[in-house]
């Protein structure tokens, strides 16, 4: 008995594991939780034949299967493909016919608002990490996009000028890296989302809004380096410990 109390997996051990052992793990357990086929229902519903190459209609592509998912599937194409080939003439048209230099009108204004949308973003995504709310993924990928264009055009619009390398400075040790976490934070956050969806076997809820649904998984640990992440978790095993002792 000692030794089989001693290969149990605490919480620790688990938030530890990355994402792909605990699917693993989630994946042996549910095969250990079926029944024997001697303790299934000995008359069991015959399913219906299916084509070849027809998932099962537990696990089916609702794009396969809802018209109306089909429909808007093939609209969305045929928008991105259009918007493609518009851009794409649009450069044409902006490489052939602007100048080289132009003399920007509001110039203050259009970086001062820019600073204050940028500035708000922060605030939202900083009220989303208080409450562990599933909409600071989107507001992550919108910081690192703002970051990335406002690096991009400080850079481009000091060329040649004496604040180039001010520019430079901040987009390489600042705006840059910071839209990086920026974006593997969401990224990490829409796995972990992803994962715990189907190791719960649950559907999105279509109904809540991403403001008012709760962070998957382990929260915002997930988007946390994972040194970061098992720092924590022993931190957490610890005051644990200590709580039960007192």
């Amino acid at each position: 008995m000692k030794e089989d109390n001693e290969a149990v997996i605490d919480k620790a051990k688990l938030r530890r594991m990355s994402q792909a052992e605990r699917r693993e793990l989630a994946s042996m357990l549910a095969e250990l939780d079926e029944p024997a086929p001697a303790e299934r229902a000995p008359a069991e519903p015959v399913q219906a034949e299916r084509a070849p190459g027809e998932p099962a209609p537990d696990r089916a592509d609702p794009f396969r299967f809802d018209p109306s998912l089909r429909r808007e599937r093939r609209l969305a194409l045929l928008v991105s493909a259009a918007c493609c080939v518009i851009l794409a003439g649009w450069i044409v048209v902006l490489a052939a016919t602007l100048p080289h230099r132009f003399d920007a009108h509001h110039w203050r204004a259009v970086w001062v608002n820019f600073d204050v949308f940028l500035l708000a973003a922060f605030a939202a995504t900083a009220w989303a990490i208080w409450r562990g709310r599933q909409i600071l993924i989107l507001l992550l990928v919108l910081i690192g996009t703002m970051l990335f264009c406002d690096a991009w055009f400080d850079v481009g619009t000091s060329l040649a000028t004496s604040g180039f390398v001010i520019s430079l400075l901040s987009a390489l040790f600042a705006e840059l890296p910071l839209a990086f976490l920026a974006f593997v934070g969401a990224r990490r956050l829409l796995k972990a989302t992803v994962a715990a969806g189907i190791l719960a076997g649950q559907q999105v809820d279509a109904g809540h809004s991403l403001r008012c649904t709760p962070l998957a998984g382990h929260g915002l640990d997930e988007a946390l380096p994972r040194g970061r992440a098992e720092r924590r978790a022993e931190r957490a095993e610890r005051d644990g410990r200590s709580r039960q002792s007192a």
